[in-house]
């Protein structure tokens, strides 16, 4: 029986990925075969897509009820009990991945201890992180994330109260000198209306989930324009993961945000990432995505496997400093 939404592989798709099976410390991973039912995750089949070692997903968050919620973080900043490092890692047996990156949630607004404790938990070797900070940080506060393998800054605008574009130039200024970038999730006006200072910044940008393009049509739509136009001059990241936050489409297929994820691939491999946006805070604990089938789509929008391999192990390796 096939899984809704993903197509019958043929005899020479099916030899290359048995000829690509890995063995983990937890045992032989096989291509849609089942696995024990991770939190926050619908499903429990392995991807069909076989990842090459060092693959990361650049996007995901850890939730710990011994921190304090921040008091101006939104009501649904975060899922309703413990996200936790041991969780996560539960979901890297079942894709495969071995690096990651985990991004300071709302919740705990500019307190990035969990974020640097979960990454030591990791191993600094396999897990970088992105904080949250605003203006009033201290160089030393920076220095000691640096160290904590914070290699990046994070501007969520949908969240107001805790960064704000205003801080954007200021605090990028600051950190440029570490090889650190902005990764950025703002409303499509907000981030047409500030097209000049992405593209005037001394530090990369980095755009989570598509660029939150509205749909439908978002392959049309003057954000989508913009931010292709920031990935051909070399200044801008973009983040193919969130397809079920913006489709019109839905599951199983999200062709819509496909497409755009396709025609960004297609556009520059060189600057794309992939991400998991593990546990989808975004999303009711009953509504929560296939992880498994986040990943084979993938193989939609990137056809080419060594494509995909460049987005998986040496994008992230280089943004990210891997290694």
């Amino acid at each position: 029986m096939t899984t809704p939404g993903r197509s019958i592989l043929g005899r020479r798709d099916a030899m290359r990925i048995l000829g690509g099976l890995t063995v983990g410390a937890a045992g032989f991973i096989v291509a849609g075969c089942a696995s024990p039912a991770v939190k926050w995750s619908t499903g429990t089949s392995h991807p069909r897509l076989t990842v090459p070692a060092n693959a990361t997903d650049c996007h995901h968050h850890i939730f710990d009820a011994r921190y304090p919620v921040a008091p101006n973080a939104a009501s649904n900043a975060g899922p309703p009990s413990d996200a936790l490092v041991s969780d996560y890692q539960g979901l890297q047996r079942r894709l495969g991945t071995t690096r990651d990156v985990i991004v300071q949630p709302l919740a705990y607004g500019v307190d990035n201890r969990l974020l640097v404790e979960s990454i030591a938990t990791i191993g600094p070797a396999k897990a970088r992180g992105i904080a949250v900070v605003n203006t009033e940080v201290t160089d030393s506060e920076l220095t000691q994330l640096h160290q904590g393998g914070v290699r990046g800054i994070r501007i969520f605008l949908p969240n107001p109260g805790i960064t704000t574009m205003d801080m954007v130039r200021p605090l990028a200024e600051r950190i440029a000198g570490m090889g650190w970038h902005i990764e950025v999730q703002v409303p499509a006006a907000a981030s047409l209306a500030a097209k000049d200072i992405w593209s005037s910044l001394p530090c990369p940008i980095v755009f989570d989930h598509l660029g939150r393009i509205p749909q439908p049509g978002a392959t049309a739509h003057p954000l989508f324009a913009m931010i292709r136009e920031l990935v051909q001059q070399d200044k801008a990241w973009v983040k193919l993961s969130g397809f079920y936050l913006d489709s019109k489409v839905g599951a199983p297929t999200y062709a819509d945000s496909v497409l755009v994820a396709s025609m960004y691939a297609k556009e520059a491999p060189e600057r794309m990432l992939w991400a998991s946006d593990w546990p989808h805070p975004a999303l009711p604990e009953t509504n929560k995505p296939d992880d498994a089938l986040l990943l084979d789509l993938l193989s939609e929008c990137v056809p080419s496997q060594a494509d995909r391999d460049r987005i998986l192990v040496d994008n992230p390796a280089s943004l990210y400093q891997f290694g």
